[in-house]
């Protein structure tokens, strides 16, 4: 971390930053951390609802732009800092699959597991933005099961996101630890820019006083 870097991160170490905090360690780029403290709802202060209108982290400010929603940041950032080769080219062949699987974590894996965590049932099928928990859970599994990453042998910015979010959801049992599942959450894991921010981030965690 650098704390006058020109990219700042938004950050609560029990939230969904931590996922962009792995993603800023994986492109090994100088950042800026401002920790935002639920327990003081510093999240829906004034000044941070001129960055995030929703009271929502993470948000991220790079040179002036700011940047909300966990997919919007995952795909500025892995194009902005295009040297850590975490994203296809506009024009690679990949580029597609990339998009498609980091969009479907937000169009459809989080309602999918939102609705399921306060047992409501899915909208119609016609009316569904993920048909049903099943059809969602079978498709991410399909897409890991040839390995060992989504874009096969090569890691990209989507495996830092599926990985940590997966890696969070089977911990707190919303997500069964299939084989699949949970050998790609290892791979992801054992990489050294995902214990880095696991260890900043428990660090943080311990030094605000906050526990589980």
């Amino acid at each position: 971390m650098n704390p006058s870097s020109d990219l700042v991160l938004f950050h609560n170490p029990h939230s969904r930053a931590a996922m962009t905090r792995a993603l800023l360690e994986e492109l090994g780029v100088d950042y800026e951390l401002r920790v935002i403290d639920f327990r003081k709802d510093e999240q829906l202060a004034p000044e941070y609802l001129v960055i995030n209108p929703m009271g929502k982290v993470p948000a991220i400010r790079h040179k002036g732009t700011l940047v909300t929603e966990t997919v919007a940041i995952y795909i500025y950032l892995a194009d902005v800092f295009r040297q850590a080769d975490l994203a296809p080219a506009l024009d690679d062949p990949q580029r597609g699959t990339y998009v498609r699987w980091l969009v479907f974590y937000a169009a459809c894996f989080e309602p999918a597991v939102g609705d399921r965590a306060m047992k409501r049932e899915p909208a119609p099928r016609a009316q569904s933005p993920y048909a049903d928990f099943d059809t969602t859970i079978n498709a991410i599994t399909s897409a890991l099961q040839p390995g060992p990453w989504l874009l096969g042998e090569r890691f990209s910015a989507a495996d830092v996101l599926w990985g940590n979010a997966l890696r969070w959801l089977t911990g707190f049992g919303m997500v069964e630890a299939t084989p699949v599942i949970a050998d790609y959450v290892a791979r992801v894991m054992a990489r050294p820019a995902e214990q880095r921010a696991i260890k900043a981030d428990e660090a943080l965690a311990a030094g605000m006083g906050l526990t589980g």
